[in-house]
């Protein structure tokens, strides 16, 4: 069991310290995997400022889990030792608030076991949803017909949008932020939203051809199950869990 906490540790200090580095091969990678998208476009592409035009969806999919990752490291830099919110929601079990001093000082202190697991999974939901957008939505032009503008513009968003948010939960939950169960919660909550939203959008959209709008239902009901199976196995975890007590809570188990 030490032996894990010390592996997990380590997964942890490596995405703390390599990330930069990480950042860097996304871009590369996004952005070769864009332009192949828009080279391989159903409809041919003339000019540069077409190239740029359509290129401009995969630039923003590329940068807005960056966006993310800088936001919330500059809104929480390494050991900073932040408050606990005034309200408290997770009231299940007894627990006897510590210091924060106290609680870093803690064996259960930090995104190590199952928590290392469950921030590597967040981080995962990056490139999993991108690998998803690239495979299911062809790179069209404003020559298109009117639904596949809206259909790449929807599911554009909603990548932008839940690489971003879960990014930031990833960050808060490597640096040891108090707020990052919410933000959970919240990037969760959105994560539902927003599949509402694109079928939504989509559904109004004229001409839209019926096995497109299979296979898009079925994309929104993938997203909607890998939600919700994350709430359900993750909750739990996250209101019960020792670790997550101390860490983000700073509070112990009262015997």
């Amino acid at each position: 069991m030490v032996d894990l906490g010390r592996k997990t540790r380590a997964v942890a200090a490596f995405f703390d310290v390599r990330m930069e580095m990480m950042i860097t091969a996304w871009i590369g990678v996004m952005l070769f995997a864009g332009a192949v998208k828009v080279a391989t476009s159903p409809l041919p592409v003339d000019g540069l400022q077409q190239w740029g035009a359509q290129l401009l969806p995969y630039l923003f999919v590329a940068l807005s889990p960056v966006a993310g990752y800088r936001v919330a490291a500059g809104s929480f830099p390494r050991g900073l030792l932040s408050a606990q919110p005034i309200f408290r929601i997770a009231r299940l079990g007894k627990w006897c608030p510590v210091d924060v001093v106290e609680a870093r000082r803690n064996p259960a202190f930090g995104p190590a076991g199952f928590m290392a697991s469950l921030m590597v999974g967040i981080l995962l939901n990056v490139p999993v949803r991108t690998v998803e957008y690239l495979a299911a939505i062809p790179s069209v032009g404003a020559d298109a017909p009117g639904w596949a503008q809206t259909l790449q513009m929807a599911m554009t968003v909603d990548v932008v949008v839940m690489n971003f948010f879960y990014m930031v939960c990833f960050v808060m939950a490597l640096r040891s932020v108090p707020l990052f169960p919410r933000m959970l919660l919240f990037a969760w909550a959105v994560d539902v939203g927003m599949q509402f939203m694109i079928a939504d959008m989509v559904a109004s959209a004229r001409g839209l051809p019926e096995m497109v709008g299979r296979t898009l239902l079925t994309l929104l009901h993938g997203n909607l199950d890998k939600v919700f199976i994350s709430a359900a196995v993750w909750l739990p975890y996250l209101l019960l869990s020792e670790r997550v007590n101390v860490t983000y809570r700073h509070r112990i188990w009262k015997s």
